[in-house]
């Protein structure tokens, strides 16, 4: 039991050491480390004044991203969202760049909404679709299968 506290104790140490610092103190993880569920705050205290707070706290939305893509974001943001900027900053290609920010953009919670012509080309297939349900070229079940895959 002592060998299994111990070595928790080593992991959270390497975990604190290993992340970032923001003036001096372990950045917050966007995850449980152990088991990657959601976190909670449980106090805070305030660095100029010492006042302090206890309760449980949701993280910002913020917290959810991690290392590589609260990176990106502030990159991003230094870059004033300039895709071509950020290609030149981080040294990748323009499909790296969109991926990354989708990836950024589901870890906040949202839906990466696709460019006009993947959204109009995804409008008019499902348009054809529900055309050969009325037409009873295709069963609803059918149709339903066919959308689940596209």
């Amino acid at each position: 039991m002592i060998l299994i506290f111990a070595l928790l104790l080593v992991i959270i140490m390497l975990m604190l050491t290993a992340s970032k610092e923001v003036n001096g103190l372990p950045t917050l993880p966007g995850n449980c480390p152990f088991c990657g569920g959601p976190i909670e705050v449980s106090a805070f205290v305030c660095n100029d004044c010492g006042a302090a707070a206890e309760g449980r706290f949701a993280p910002n939305k913020l917290a959810a991203l991690d290392a590589a893509q609260a990176e990106f974001v502030l990159a991003f943001v230094r870059n004033r969202g300039n895709i071509k900027e950020l290609e030149r900053e981080l040294g990748v290609s323009y499909p790296t760049v969109r991926a990354r920010l989708d990836d950024a953009i589901r870890a906040l919670g949202f839906r990466v909404v696709e460019d006009a012509a993947a959204a109009e080309e995804a409008r008019a297939r499902r348009a054809d679709i529900l055309a050969a349900v009325e037409r009873g070229e295709m069963t609803a079940a059918e149709a339903a299968d066919v959308l689940k895959q596209t």
